[in-house]
Formats: structure tokens, C-alpha cells, sequence
């Protein structure tokens, strides 16, 4: 039965019997009901069994050894979805200690598997946004790495730290304005956008992005931003018109792109 057929009850009986299977194991230095727990089929029974790696690196400091341990040993599993929940289990204990599990990004980035690569992905935004200094110093230096998969996951794992502390993230992303990939290109701007709805972001991200040479991505950065603003309206600071306004009066290097109706009717 899938972990959302059981009841509420039943959901949380079972990850208090998950946590004291991984706990026990962990004392007793056997790692088969990680390697159990992580193969499961269910998406959402490895990503208890994630969060309960963590928790248990976090509050058990005698076995945080053990749970490293752990990891590197189901890093040569055959199954994706095992490499995928160490992975995300990596992200939960790099919040706080990432030098202990960098070697783990650093694998998962070039995994064969596009699922532990998104993996990669996600630990990157929730460590960003935790622990920004060794994330950030990771991400750049990957960031002109010659795979442009690997450039564009770097520049997407970013994101999160980026829509609360855009100032972060923005050195990083100029690095990749002249990207000779489209898939590059088109992720970058996407996070421009991801970066530019929240309280106090998008005067931030104007201001960087206005200095930027290539004008042909900082126009599509602009179309991208506007049509964040219209497409996450419950969420952005500014209504779009809001946001159309305060480019006008705060960019006015935007005056041409508006005069030019590079953005059509999209204000």
C-alpha cells in the first residue's frame, strides 16, 4: 500500500517505526534498513527515510561518523533511486556541516541518472538557502564547467538562496550571460525571474542586471520577470502593472525596451 493510501494515523506510525529501524541500525552500525528504506518505490517513503537520516546526523552527534559512512557505501549502488535518496539525505546534513558531504554533490552531479542529478539540484536550493558560504563556493566551481547540464544545474540549484538574498547569487549569475548553450541561457533567465517576485528583490535584480553587456538575454530577463509577476500573482510583491511601474521609475534603461513595445501588452 502506497505511504498516502494509509490514514494520517497510519502515515506517522509508520515513520516513527522507519525512524527506530534507521536508528537502531545506526547503533548497531548496519546500514540495510537505509539501503531498504532508500530503494523503496514510493517517492514519498524515501523521502521519510531522507529526513530521518538527517534528523539522526543532526541529533546524534555520536553517529554522525556512521551515517557518513553510510552514504558513501550506497554511493556505488546500481539503483538510481538509492543514489537519488542518499543524495537528498546529503542535502538535509549539508545544511549545517557541507564540508562533510560536498564529495556527494560532487558525484551526484555527474551521475549517469537524470533523477539523482535533480537531486543534486534540489539539496543545492534547501543547503543555499540554510548555508549559503560553502554552497556558493561549490557552485562556482562548476559554474564554466565544459557539460552544459552540469552548468545548468549549478545555475538552477542556486535559485532558492536567491529569492530572499538575490545580491547572493547575481556575481554568479552574470558568469553565465554569454552562455554559448540555449539550455544555459534559458535557466538563467528563469532564475532571474525566480529571483525578482519576493519583497525587496527586484529593485536588487534591476539594479545587477542593468550593468550586464548582453542585452538581448537582459531583455528576455525582463519579459521573464514581468510574466513571473502575472503567472505567480498570489505570491509577487508587485501586481505586474505594479512591477511594469517600478522598472520604469527605478531602471530607466527599461524606457527603451517599453518605447520599443519589446514587452507588447504584457504590463
Amino acid at each position: 500500500m502506497a505511504f498516502y493510501d494509509l490514514d494520517k494515523n497510519d502515515r506517522t506510525a509508520l515513520v516513527n517505526q522507519m525512524q527506530d529501524n534507521m536508528l537502531t541500525a545506526s547503533h548497531l552500525a548496519n546500514k540495510d534498513p537505509f539501503l531498504f528504506y532508500f530503494a523503496d518505490e514510493d517517492t514519498y517513503i524515501r523521502k521519510s527515510a531522507y529526513l530521518i537520516a538527517g534528523r539522526i546526523y543532526q541529533t546524534h552527534a555520536d553517529l554522525r561518523d556512521t551515517i557518513i559512512d553510510f552514504l558513501s557505501d550506497l554511493l556505488s549502488s546500481e539503483n538510481e533511486k538509492v543514489r537519488q535518496t542518499l543524495v537528498n539525505a546529503a542535502g538535509e546534513i549539508g545544511k549545517t556541516d557541507f564540508d562533510r558531504i560536498e564529495s556527494f554533490m560532487e558525484n551526484g552531479l555527474f551521475d549517469t541518472h537524470p533523477i539523482v542529478r535533480n537531486a543534486v539540484i534540489g539539496s543545492l536550493k534547501k543547503m543555499g538557502e540554510k548555508n549559503p558560504k560553502p554552497v556558493l563556493a561549490f557552485a562556482l566551481r562548476f559554474l564554466h564547467h565544459p557539460d552544459k547540464e552540469i552548468r545548468r544545474e549549478i545555475c538552477h540549484g542556486i535559485e532558492l538562496r536567491g529569492r530572499t538574498h538575490p545580491e547572493d547569487i547575481l556575481p554568479l549569475l552574470k558568469e553565465l550571460q554569454f552562455d554559448k548553450t540555449s539550455r544555459a541561457r534559458n535557466t538563467l533567465v528563469h532564475v532571474i525571474g525566480q529571483i525578482s517576485y519576493k519583497k525587496g528583490c527586484l529593485k536588487t535584480v534591476l539594479i545587477e542586471i542593468g550593468k550586464w553587456e548582453n542585452r538581448p538575454l537582459v531583455e528576455k530577463a525582463v519579459m521573464e520577470i514581468l510574466d513571473v509577476h502575472k503567472r505567480y500573482a498570489k505570491f509577487s510583491h508587485y501586481s505586474t502593472k505594479e512591477a511594469h511601474g517600478f522598472m520604469l521609475e527605478n531602471a530607466p534603461w527599461t524606457v527603451e525596451l517599453f518605447n520599443r513595445q519589446l514587452l507588447g501588452d504584457r504590463s
